[in-house]
């Protein structure tokens, strides 16, 4: 990740009293420690990457020590590449392929390691140390979130269940606000304000007030939007805000609220035919739906000598309801609690750092057709990592997690306790270069709308995970290479070809399937004012035995690449381009239909004349005719399509005090 946050434009000589600072720093506010190693640059005064510390590990630590991959966007990342969602971040800056979600609210399904439509059931989604995934298939949405609110996105690649337990087998997506980052704050505010096309109207405002060890962080947001279809036309608003109170050094104590709300309408799909004569048109004329969430917490950190102590909780409600031609709407309650400890000292001439916790999470859905879903869990986990004097690491965790599971449709609960573990390895091979291993297991249980529509008993899907990588860095060239291999038994999904009564279509335990694949990303300085960064992976998704042996499981794609750039060609100006590329996938399991590859190729330009920056952008510039949704084959066309935008530009004005 390369970044004008994470280099330095100017040669800086290191001093005794900015190395303290940095100590001082990375105590007191953790991220802020980061920035504070921007100073460090090479013997000769080239300009250099700056340490990326991570908290994907539920508590700081230098990325490039961790025997597994993190991927990371920053603030500085999301403003430039003018994105305006957290999915559209992930999406354009990672090269994650993301699915159209039928709300019109910017919201995607996201696959971090192609597990189709199921993939944000094998995924955990972590806001300022809060799980916000749903136990359900509703999909988590997170376009509500103030895109202007964020600090970082940290994209933890492969099983993070040890730290984060139930359906985390494809990785973890980490999302931090600048308020509960742990930063220094001071006085600021910004206004955004744009137009484009689809009558698009996108307005926002931030600030912060400092008073002394007290600071609150404000945001808001309004947007609406045509969008590209008839009967699309969305609305959506929201506002957040956070105090918090430094009460001594290394004590912060602080509470967070916010709500967003979505109206829109849903066009439908359409079938090949339907797509071929006019992508814009709607098949349901008269459906339209909304979104209302409120969230609320509490949180609070301390550094006690050698430990440091977190306490999250966190309380959201959401409700969502679709009108027309069916008639759907339910509400959700969900209550996290986590409480983390860390522990870090020399020990035998290296340094051993045991981290352990306790996580517990109440859900639960009421439908407006009178049936209730039911969800709780209590985990414990624990990780050790013992680093020696010479650079290797090694590291050993495990989880243990109750979990019960309950719903009126059926009599058939879940009351089961689950385990994972990992064993990790990180061995430096010069200042430069080190490789990484780690292997271990994870797993999930059956959600509410699977173990409710099934025609027997749900096992329990586990997973036996390991991951190779190799890491480099000098200079301003990062670079990490990556291979994985995930064998999946019993894993859940939805077959419609398995036999239900007189139809067809249920929840099963598929034969064993596996993930696997190649990843890599690189991250290029061109001199002091133009960066590059790629990202790419070749991955496989498929059954491994049964009646779809050696098919390829339904909407995942082998190839994605993702290559940005940057140049700022003169003082004030600043150039952005982004291709994205997305192989073919299928969306029928017997693999008889496809959905088409895509490019797409997005460009930004921005002038920054004191504290006004004023940016015109054109996302899809080919005018690319695509789609990345479809759920079905009918005599060997691809149907139930949901197309993508067309070629769009955006102005826009930001007014930065």
């Amino acid at each position: 990740m390369i970044s004008r946050s994470s280099q330095l434009r100017a040669p800086v000589a290191p001093s005794p009293l900015a190395g303290a600072c940095a100590v001082a720093c990375a105590s007191l506010f953790p991220l802020a420690a980061a920035q504070a190693q921007t100073a460090a640059v090479a013997a000769d005064g080239s300009r250099v990457f700056a340490p990326v510390i991570v908290t994907a590990t539920r508590f700081p630590e230098d990325a490039s020590k961790l025997p597994f991959g993190v991927s990371v966007i920053t603030s500085a990342d999301i403003r430039e590449a003018g994105v305006t969602t957290v999915n559209d971040a992930i999406m354009k800056l990672l090269g994650v392929p993301g699915r159209l979600d039928f709300y019109g609210g910017g919201d995607y399904s996201l696959d971090l390691r192609n597990f189709g439509t199921t993939s944000d059931n094998n995924q955990a989604v972590i806001v300022d140390g809060i799980r916000i995934s749903e136990a359900d298939l509703g999909g988590t949405r997170l376009a509500g979130i103030p895109i202007d609110s964020v600090e970082r996105i940290e994209v933890l690649r492969g099983s993070g269940a040890v730290l984060y337990g139930e359906g985390a087998t494809g990785g973890v997506i980490v999302i931090t606000t600048k308020a509960g980052a742990g930063l220094q704050r001071k006085n600021g505010a910004q206004v955004y304000g744009a137009m484009g096309s689809h009558a698009l109207l996108d307005t926002r405002a931030s600030g912060t007030v400092v008073a002394g060890k007290f600071s609150l962080d404000v945001a808001g947001n309004h947007r609406e939007t045509d969008n590209h279809r008839d009967n699309f036309r969305s609305e959506s608003e929201g506002a957040s805000a956070t105090a918090q109170w430094q009460l001594a050094d290394g004590v912060r104590i602080g509470a967070r609220s916010g709500w967003d709300r979505l109206e829109t309408g849903l066009p439908g799909s359409l079938t090949a035919a339907q797509y071929a004569d006019n992508p814009r048109q709607t098949s349901k004329p008269n459906d339209h739906g909304g979104i209302r969430s409120r969230n609320s917490g509490l949180f609070g950190s301390a550094v006690l000598g050698d430990w440091q102590l977190g306490l999250d909780a966190g309380w959201r409600d959401k409700h969502l309801e679709s009108r027309g031609s069916s008639t759907y709407g339910y509400d959700i309650n969900a209550k996290n609690y986590a409480l983390r400890a860390r522990n870090e000292m020399a020990l035998a001439g290296g340094r051993n750092a045991l981290s352990f916790g306790i996580d517990h999470a109440d859900w639960t859905r009421d439908t407006v057709f009178g049936s209730s879903a039911d969800q709780t869990s209590r985990a414990f986990y624990a990780k050790d990592d013992y680093t020696f004097a010479a650079g290797t690491r090694v590291s050993v965790g495990g989880r243990s997690e109750r979990i019960e599971k309950t719903s009126t449709d059926t009599t058939t609960g879940i009351d089961d306790t689950m385990h994972a573990w990992e064993l990790g390895l990180l061995q430096p091979l010069s200042t430069s270069t080190s490789v990484y291993g780690r292997i271990g297991s994870s797993y999930r249980l059956a959600n509410a709308d699977e173990y409710s529509f099934t025609v027997g008993e749900l096992r329990p899907q586990t997973s036996r995970d390991i991951e190779l990588g190799l890491r480099w860095q000098a200079g301003g060239t990062r670079a990490e290479v990556r291979a994985y291999r995930s064998k999946l038994t019993d894993e859940i999904g939805f077959d419609p070809n398995e036999p239900n009564g007189p139809f067809f279509g249920a929840n099963v335990n598929f034969e064993p399937t596996r993930r696997q694949g190649v990843e890599a990303e690189l991250s290029q300085a061109l001199g002091s004012t133009a960066n590059v960064r790629v990202v790419a992976a070749q991955r496989q998704a498929r059954f491994t035995a049964g009646r779809n042996d050696g098919k390829d499981v339904p909407l995942t794609a082998k190839t994605t690449l993702a290559l940005r750039g940057d140049w700022a060609f003169a003082e004030g100006h600043r150039v952005d381009a982004g291709v994205n590329y997305v192989s073919s996938q299928t969306p029928d399991f017997d693999n008889a239909c496809t959905i088409p590859a895509h490019t797409t190729l997005d460009l930004r330009y921005a002038y920054q004349w004191q504290m006004l920056e004023f940016a015109l952008g054109v996302t899809n510039a080919t005018d690319k005719q695509y789609y990345t949704l479809a759920f079905r084959c009918v005599n060997g066309a691809t149907s139930s399509i949901y197309p993508e935008d067309g070629r769009a530009f955006t102005g826009s004005i930001r007014i930065q005090f």
